[in-house]
């Protein structure tokens, strides 16, 4: 069967408070009266005044329309509140809202003896068949989030079983539809939107704190610090959701209680002081904490507020410069002495933790010699001024700087250094008895080593720097490790108490090294010390001598060499190699040993006939090239051994056990190594 007449659907309004805090002196707008108190009776009539509401805007009303909570009332042009058809039960509470484009207000109508109900929805349908019934279904029904809305299979009523939240769900599409006893469809589905009419019943929240805004102290009137938004969950096509900012309060409230103001529907927060009164040194506290308050309902009285705390800071620029404490400062340093002598205390008004604080000093005058320095303590902003090269007494006994200090910061335009950041230091150079100078330093001498005993070397000579003072001094012998040398106490005169040897092993490399003491008659006395360098020229005063001095060689070999011999000499060429090495024949058959040069160093000692198993001597004489020459005879022991089967004895000749062959090979690896 065809629907002949359509579904006629009505959806219940869910309730709106908008209250409006307008004042005037002559017309308070809104409603006269807010509150009604009605009895609940068997039934309102379609179309009879309930009661009359009065409005008013204070400006004529123009363009006033009402709303009112439930769809089975209206509010006429004239006041009048009528039911729209016959209703026996309309809940506790009706709201009506009336607004005009300059204000808006709210009345709450008491149902006393009313039922609480949370709202219908009547689907009517003149034509429908005798049996049939109504079905709903959708979101919220039989979907999750399901029961919901649920629908009088008979009358078509359709009803909320809990509170609705438009923030989580804000609209629901349902189907309607009629069905026979067998539940097939006789008419639709028919869609039927439900919409959550929003309520105000959700804060602005502030959420995107700490909320931390800087401002340079001096800045002009109107500029801005920083801007503060909230949030509200509300609809935001409401005055649910429509934010307006204040500042609730300042702390400190000094020099002025509104330093500051925040646009109501931007949430700039902006200067409104003049920058005199922005000085970050005068000020109790270059910190501001405000109290920010966003209210909806676009501000009016009933709103909801949410705070948050905006914190300021009044943050410093250079506008004050560094000033000396003192135009003048004194410092005493004893000569010869570095470090710091004196600190130099300045004052400047800006933030200690900035560079418009922190002090930059300079010597501008004064220091040619660069023996003066000055740094920046860090902790106290002090100028540290330092002696970096000693100071002498006896050169200049006074010392005047003159000293800038700056800020690491440039100052602002409108600021200068003035005469107060210089200051004048006047250094006193206290005298000390110095100890004298050797003259030169390190003394150096050559000389031949052997030289007799009293020779002169040198005459020291040292000077005293006090040259104010008149002081004599004394030398006197500090280091002598061999012990060779002696120092007249009053001249100054060096010479020699021993033989001089080039080859004893306080020497190094030819030269001598000895201290010497020069005090002066001071009180105290004080001591210089100087070096004195011995560089010994070498002569032919050491013989040479020969290794090794044993060697062995089998009673029955082959090969009849014996060793290869290697000379040495303390002594420096030329009074070393080439030498010469000879067999002292006096005590030596000719026919059974031979000599043979190998090269500058080293020489073969062979046999010319087998030797029977014993002990030898051969007297070796070997001479340097010196001038004159030098010779010295070394006995070179020969160990004859029988060598059978492999076996070396050589126990009757009392001598290691060692071939001819591996005597020759040492000897050999000797020669490769010189």
């Amino acid at each position: 069967m065809q629907p002949t007449t359509p579904l006629v659907l009505c959806v219940l309004l869910s309730q709106v408070l908008l209250i409006t805090s307008a004042e005037d002196l002559d017309c308070t707008p809104g409603f006269q009266q807010k509150l009604f108190h009605i009895n609940q009776p068997a039934e309102f009539i379609e179309d009879q005044a309930i009661l009359n509401l009065t409005f008013s805007d204070c400006k004529g009303n123009d363009k006033l329309h009402y709303e009112v909570s439930s769809p089975y009332f209206k509010v006429n042009n004239d006041g009048s509140l009528v039911a729209l058809r016959n209703i026996t039960a309309v809940g506790k509470t009706l709201f009506v809202h009336a607004q005009t484009p300059h204000a808006e207000d709210m009345a709450e109508l008491v149902i006393v003896g009313g039922k609480d109900i949370r709202g219908s929805l009547q689907v009517v349908d003149s034509d429908r068949p005798e049996g049939s019934k109504f079905r709903l279904t959708g979101k919220g029904v039989d979907q999750e989030p399901k029961g919901i809305f649920r629908i009088n299979e008979n009358t078509g009523s359709v009803s909320v079983t809990r509170n609705l939240d438009r923030e989580t769900i804000a609209t629901y599409q349902l189907l309607v539809e009629t069905i026979d006893v067998n539940g097939r469809t006789l008419e639709g589905p028919v869609p039927l939107e439900v919409i959550v009419i929003d309520q105000n019943d959700n804060r602005p929240i502030f959420q995107e704190g700490p909320y931390i805004g800087h401002v340079m102290e001096g800045s002009p009137t109107g500029t801005t610090v920083m801007r503060m938004t909230a949030f509200d969950a509300d609809d935001p096509a409401t005055d649910n959701a429509l934010l307006r900012y204040n500042i609730r309060q300042q702390t400190p409230d000094r020099p002025s209680p509104n330093m500051f103001y925040i646009d109501p529907e931007k949430g700039d927060i902006v200067t409104v002081v003049s920058p005199a009164l922005l000085d970050r040194e005068t000020l109790e506290n270059p910190k501001y904490e405000l109290i920010i308050e966003a209210q909806d309902m676009a501000g009016l009285d009933v709103g909801l507020t949410g705070t948050a705390t905006a914190t300021i800071m009044i943050d410093d620029k250079n506008d004050h410069s560094p000033k000396f404490t003192r135009k003048e400062f004194q410092a005493t340093v004893e000569e010869g002495a570095v470090g710091v002598i004196v600190n130099l205390t300045v004052e400047d008004k800006d933030d200690p933790t900035t560079g418009a604080w922190r002090a930059a000093y300079t010597i501008i005058n004064g220091n040619p010699g660069q023996s003066f320095e000055i740094h920046t303590n860090p902790q106290t902003n002090e100028g540290m001024l330092s002696v970096v090269k000693p100071l002498d007494y006896e050169i200049s006994a006074f010392h005047t700087l003159l000293i800038k200090v700056e800020n690491e910061d440039p100052l602002v335009p409108d600021v200068s250094y003035g005469p107060s950041s210089t200051a004048t230091v006047h250094i006193t150079v206290l005298d000390v008895n110095e100890g004298p100078v050797f003259h030169p330093d390190p003394m150096m001498v050559t000389k031949q080593e052997h030289i007799s005993v009293g020779s002169v070397l040198l005459t020291a000579n040292a000077t005293d720097p006090d040259s104010l003072q008149h002081q004599t001094i004394r030398y006197s012998v500090y280091k002598d490790p061999a012990g060779w040398l002696n120092i007249n106490p009053i001249n100054g005169t060096v010479d020699t108490t021993a033989v001089l040897d080039r080859e004893s092993p306080f020497v190094h490399n030819s030269v001598y090294t000895a201290l010497f003491l020069a005090i002066d008659s001071g009180n105290p006395p004080a001591t210089g010390t100087g070096t004195l360098l011995i560089t010994l020229e070498d002569v032919n005063d050491n013989a040479p001598f020969i290794y090794p001095t044993v060697a062995e060689v089998c009673d029955d070999a082959k090969n009849l060499s014996v060793v290869i011999l290697g000379a040495s000499d303390k002594d420096l060429h030329p009074n070393t190699d080439p030498f010469k090495f000879e067999i002292h024949k006096p005590t030596v058959p000719d026919k059974v040993w031979k000599i043979s040069k190998i090269n500058n160093t080293h020489a073969l000692v062979s046999l010319l006939q087998n030797l029977n198993k014993a002990n030898y001597h051969l007297p070796i004489m070997v001479t340097d090239s010196g001038k004159p020459p030098m010779t010295n005879i070394t006995d070179l022991r020969v160990q004859v051994c029988s060598c059978k089967n492999s076996k070396v004895d050589c126990n009757t000749a009392g001598a290691p056990h060692f071939s001819t062959t591996a005597v020759l090979l040492l000897s050999f690896f000797s020669l490769a190594r010189l």
